[in-house]
């Protein structure tokens, strides 16, 4: 099941778009859509394309000049160290995330961004420090909070990442992400309805992200609902064609349902997409075997 946490690097405050506007000019700055670095962790999610890639370092090459002609700018750093972290250059990122805070040490969007390049980086302890950091210096910043939420969802240790993504969610009830990662809190513990609702919540919120279709569809399997399920998995798979886990759990509700053509094509697909799925492995030989997970 894909991790999703959909952060973004933040990008500028105001003062420094219109700086940004003045020494890169208005293309380099539509280029780099301010704020919509995302990253994501689910493990399913599409890499980051070669055009993204080519996209970033044309915004770097104007962002740097930014940097050279504001060194002690801190805005400047922060927005170049989303755009190293879009290209895929974390290290990079991460050197211009030190300098935003070095220049201004309650720059709690850059300790939030700093946070986000850690947990890429697998290097969870830091993440953990830079998030908290984040939240003493500004203790309304709702994003701070569910990323930290996932890093404690990640150990386990559920009170605290409920009591983050409630934090979250009391300050911006309009941020789908914290209650999909609820919504994962509460499907790991088996509260199935209260994941779906949380689950609906977030797809009312954006309907266009497939992961909360993908959690809802798990919970409606788990609640004896395969045909919501295969519906919810079939409403992913539109939105990412490229989501392996989707496909996989799409196979596996219509074998359930004894849809065993539709189940053989989702499985197929997953293999088409990642061929080293044992999940996708295993139902494909069980269609194919006829011991399949069918309801008599």
């Amino acid at each position: 099941m894909p991790d999703l946490t959909r952060l973004k690097f933040v990008g500028a405050a105001d003062r420094t778009v219109g700086a940004l506007r003045r020494h890169a000019g208005a293309a380099a700055l539509c280029a780099l859509a301010l704020a919509g670095c995302q990253a994501s962790d689910s493990a399913s999610g599409p890499p980051v394309s070669v055009s993204a890639r080519a996209t970033a370092a044309v915004n770097i090459d104007s962002l740097t000049a930014v940097v050279e002609q504001n060194p002690r700018d801190p805005n400047a750093y922060n927005i170049r160290g989303a755009a190293y972290a879009r290209g895929g250059d974390l290290q990079a990122a991460l050197a211009d995330f030190d300098m935003a805070i070095r220049l201004k040490p309650d720059y709690y969007q850059a300790y939030a961004n700093r946070a986000l390049a850690y947990r890429n980086l697998d290097q969870l302890d830091r993440a953990l420090s830079d998030y908290s950091r984040a939240i003493q210096i500004n203790p309304n910043y709702d994003a701070a909070y569910v990323g930290r939420g996932n890093i404690y969802r990640q150990s386990n240790r559920f009170d605290l990442a409920l009591a983050d993504f409630d934090a979250a969610i009391r300050l911006n009830s309009f941020d789908p992400r914290a209650f999909h990662n609820r919504g994962l809190i509460y499907q790991a513990q088996g509260q199935h309805s209260f994941a779906i609702e949380d689950f609906t919540t977030a797809i009312g919120l954006d309907p266009n992200a497939a992961e909360p279709y993908n959690g809802r569809g798990l919970s409606r399997l788990a609640m004896n609902d395969p045909k919501g399920a295969a519906d919810d998995f079939t409403a992913a798979v539109t939105i990412n064609r490229g989501y392996t886990d989707a496909w996989v759990n799409r196979g596996l509700a219509y074998e359930t349902l004894g849809d065993l053509d539709a189940a053989r094509s989702s499985y197929n697909r997953a293999l088409g997409l990642r061929p080293t799925s044992t999940p996708a492995k295993e139902g494909l030989a069980r269609v194919n075997s006829g011991q399949t997970l069918a309801r008599t």
